[in-house]
């Protein structure tokens, strides 16, 4: 019976070995898989922290329903009862500006009255459909894209905090094609983001389908009744016979047709041998790993960044706040030099992440703004995160509930260059039979992302297995 090691219990692996499992089934075949995690809890950043009735996400927040990917997952582990929607609030959405919380426009007729903007930046971004075409034969920054479409000012008040609230990174350092495909895209085909947007209109018109477009990232927000952990844990279970927890792999080594991973578990060395491996880690630890089977590809792998970041969940009696926080939340945009990325209202998107009476804020710091900052000592950074709240939204009440969650290497960055990359990897990969990568460095860094790679990758398995 061939052996499947997956290095790596974080989303992607589980659901790689998720959908494995599905597809041996389905097919006859047998395959012994493996999944071989670090650390003592799998779900990498997929973790909820559970504290005196408050539920803090330690990573991302949830997944939207404009990729149906997530979802067609949910209902593959028939989990759809533990299902959250998030409360409508979630679509108000604002940015920091001038010393004000600016409500982020959602149609074109808020985006006219709205102040958040000047009247040229919005004349600026009505002359969109007759700006000038991309330019040939290069990756072309997101920066560099949204002042030829959009002008400078929709850059920077509504570009860059957009690329912060999702990746922590520099619009103009970010490859438009790698982020965006679909933008890049809908450029390409259509000429134009307006054009773009009325051409798609038009086509769902012609599928039946209803609902407003609006400029906003798309879909609904939906996590679990007891937060993310809720799906690695659930993913976790029904793997639990090939789980392994603590466990180390140190390297991988290619024998004859097969590879020898060298592992490290309770202190003490030893080999095992698999006829395929998914190596499901962050690309730098995918490059330590891989370091003395290719040094080439260890070196692709390497080169691939990420932005650190610290979560600072802060709990409040509702009461003491003096604000409604009636909405998402609230991002700012780097001219406008605060200690802080934004802030994320959790329990008025997610009402049960805190007790009754009380509420329960997000705030992100560092990034490739300011990876400093990120690293700061947990109670200093608290302190800094409180006193930016006073400044942006008047609190100045004590909290009721104080962490911090530090990502020293949080949000892989897709850099200009980042598809050409991605090709010297692939080249790499094509000299190893049985050798895969797997993870969010690569091609989209959402769930839904994860786990459309996780269901090709273990397709590309089955079928040659």
């Amino acid at each position: 019976m061939p052996r499947i090691a997956i290095i790596g219990a974080g989303l992607s692996g589980l659901c790689t070995a998720h959908y494995l499992v599905n597809l041996l089934s389905g097919a006859g075949k047998e395959a012994e898989i493996l999944l071989l995690e670090a650390d003592d809890i799998p779900g990498g950043k997929m973790r909820t922290i559970r504290q005196d009735g408050f539920h803090m996400e330690w990573g991302p927040n949830g997944f939207l329903t404009n990729k149906p990917y997530g979802m067609e997952l949910v209902k593959d582990l028939g989990i759809e009862g533990r299902l959250a929607r998030s409360s409508d609030l979630a679509r108000k959405r604002y940015i920091y500006s001038g010393g004000a919380l600016h409500r982020l426009p959602e149609t074109p007729p808020a985006f006219f009255r709205s102040n958040l903007l000047s009247l040229s930046g919005r004349l600026r971004i009505a002359w969109e459909p007759f700006a000038a075409g991309p330019p040939g034969g290069i990756d072309e920054s997101l920066g560099d894209f949204a002042r030829r479409r959009l002008g400078t000012e929709a850059l920077e008040k509504l570009i860059d905090p957009m690329v912060t609230g999702i990746f922590a990174g520099d619009p103009d350092q970010m490859s438009l094609r790698a982020c965006f495909p679909l933008i890049h895209e809908l450029e390409r085909k259509y000429g134009g983001l307006v054009r773009g947007m009325l051409s798609l209109r038009k086509e769902r018109a012609k599928r039946g389908e209803q609902g407003e477009m609006s400029a906003g990232p798309g879909g609904v927000l939906m996590s679990f009744d007891g937060g993310v952990q809720t799906l690695a844990d659930t993913l976790a279970g029904r793997l639990a016979e090939g789980l392994h927890l603590n466990v180390t792999v140190n390297r991988v080594e290619r024998r004859g047709d097969a590879y020898a991973l060298l592992l490290s578990e309770s202190g003490l060395r030893e080999e095992m041998a698999a006829d395929v491996v998914i190596v499901a880690t962050p690309a730098y630890a995918a490059a330590q790993i891989l370091a003395p089977l290719d040094e080439g590809l260890s070196d692709a792998l390497a080169a691939i960044p990420y932005s650190p970041i610290t979560v600072a969940a802060l709990g409040y009696q509702k009461a003491t706040l003096g604000n409604p926080l009636d909405g998402f939340g609230f991002l700012i945009p780097r001219g406008e030099k605060r200690q802080i990325l934004g802030a994320l209202w959790d329990s008025s998107v997610f009402p049960d992440r805190a007790p009754e009476g009380r509420a329960l804020l997000r705030v992100m710091v560092g990034g490739v703004r300011a990876p400093e900052l990120a690293a700061l000592p947990e109670e200093q950074l608290l302190t800094l995160a409180r006193g930016e709240l006073h400044d942006i939204m008047g609190i100045s009440a004590e909290p009721v509930l104080a962490r911090a969650f530090f990502h020293d290497r949080g949000i892989p960055q897709y850099l200009v260059g980042h598809g050409k990359r991605l090709e010297r990897i692939d080249g790499r990969l094509a000299h190893f039979p049985g050798l895969h990568l797997n993870s969010n460095a690569y091609r989209g860094i959402a769930l839904n992302d994860c786990v459309l790679q996780s269901r090709l990758t273990a397709e590309r398995i089955a079928k040659t297995l």
